[in-house]
């Protein structure tokens, strides 16, 4: 079993912003969290290996899903995060766009989350984080 890096901030996290085109529309994957069920893009610790590389794994991961990652981030939210030990820090995310090529029939956390399409407007409606909710309101308004 291979062992991730750690993360270089607990601080700082980086998360995939899946989508693809329906027509003229461009919809959003969403996931659910695993404690509350919350929709919530695929992000994980910013590690070692890069936040746009480590967003790309955490879709795997979390949402079945393969494709291509942009090296740059198109914003950043910010979230109270709680800890294994109890304990709450405030989390900066990057956001990277992801245009989804494949979406896989089994993945590492199938059985634990949903996945979703939504579109931009559903999308930043069902998050909770509202510069999240923001960041997919004007991704809508520029046609992306």
């Amino acid at each position: 079993m291979s062992r991730r890096p750690k993360p270089s901030r607990r601080d700082r996290q980086c998360a995939a912003l899946p989508y693809r085109q329906n027509g003229r529309e461009t919809e959003v994957l969403l996931v659910t969290s695993r404690e509350t069920r919350r929709w919530v893009l695929p992000k994980g610790w910013t590690e070692a290996c890069g936040a746009a590389r480590q967003a790309a794994r955490e879709a795997f991961e979390e949402a079945g899903i393969r494709g291509r990652i942009d090296p740059e981030p198109i914003g950043a939210y910010a979230y109270p995060k709680r800890l294994r030990d109890g304990a709450t820090v405030t989390c900066q995310v990057e956001v990277f766009p992801l245009a989804v090529e494949e979406m896989l029939e089994d993945w590492p956390e199938r059985a634990e989350r949903e996945r979703r399409w939504f579109s931009l407007p559903q999308a930043a409606a069902a998050v909770e984080e509202g510069e999240l909710g923001t960041l997919m309101l004007r991704l809508a308004a520029t046609g992306r």
